[in-house]
């Protein structure tokens, strides 16, 4: 039923003349341009929150050993944690998450030659992130938090009571929520006296910024073709579980036209 209404919209779109065309897009261009300054200005704000001091001392799992939160940021003094769901005993990664890491790789040499470093964290223990990891063919950093406070800390992960009164504080209020680990983003600093403070965390819809594909979809005049679903993003598959032949035509389209693979 979505997609036959997509289609129906879509043939019923108005065509116009090129010049009508222009003179509708320079008044778009007018808008984007005034968003991009309101964006410019948020982020300014962002940058401008006070800090919290990190006093707490948490320590995490990762393939050199223990590792204390100021280890993860290695020689950066920034540093973006994704909070990645993925819980003790769960088979995989969420869907949603592994959408984002999909995008993460990419970055992460041009967030470290501007003195930034990006690790995930989940309360998986190590070797279920390991097994997942391999399984999904990514390379980031990523650590466990399994046996510390720092992802219920972070109003990412629920105690038992929590999810069974219904009372989840997540996005800065309280909720209900599905289940008991939440996706999200914390920001840290680590001055030269080795201190360590909170920047910014975001949650929710905050996170639609880090997917690179949703700005791609943005873009095409289906848009992201969500408005019928269950929920946002309950068409997103785990990378290798999308049907085959859509992946081999995609595969083979590259290949065509670039001569060699340049995705991931």
């Amino acid at each position: 039923m979505v997609e036959l209404t997509t289609k129906n919209a879509l043939e019923d779109h108005q065509v116009v003349s090129s010049g009508e065309w222009l003179a509708a897009r320079k008044e778009l261009l007018r808008k984007e341009k005034e968003f991009t300054r309101q964006r410019d200005q948020l982020s300014e704000l962002r940058r401008e929150l006070p800090w919290v001091k990190v006093d707490k001392h948490y320590v995490f799992e990762g393939l050199s050993g223990k590792e204390a939160l100021g280890d993860l940021f290695g020689s950066k003094s920034q540093l973006i944690i994704y909070h990645f769901m993925f819980g003790p005993g769960w088979e995989e990664g969420c869907p949603s998450c592994s959408f984002l890491a999909d995008h993460f790789e990419g970055s992460l040499v041009h967030l470290a030659n501007r003195d930034v470093s990006f690790v995930a964290v989940s309360r998986a223990p190590l070797p279920q992130i390991e097994a997942f990891k391999k399984r999904m063919g990514w390379r980031f950093n990523w650590v466990s938090s399994f046996g510390n406070d720092f992802n219920h800390d972070y109003n990412v992960s629920f105690t038992k009571d929590e999810m069974a009164q219904h009372k989840i504080y997540y996005n800065y209020q309280t909720q209900e929520f599905p289940r008991e680990e939440a996706p999200g983003a914390s920001v840290f600093y680590k001055n030269a006296a080795g201190n360590l403070f909170h920047t910014y965390s975001t949650y929710g819809r905050g996170l639609d910024i880090l997917l690179g594909a949703y700005n791609y979809l943005d873009m095409v005049p289906k848009g992201r073709d969500e408005d019928g679903l269950d929920f946002t993003m309950s068409w997103v598959r785990h990378h290798d579980r999308y049907p085959e032949e859509k992946v081999a035509a995609q595969h083979v389209g590259a290949s065509s036209c670039c001569g060699n693979e340049s995705h991931r």
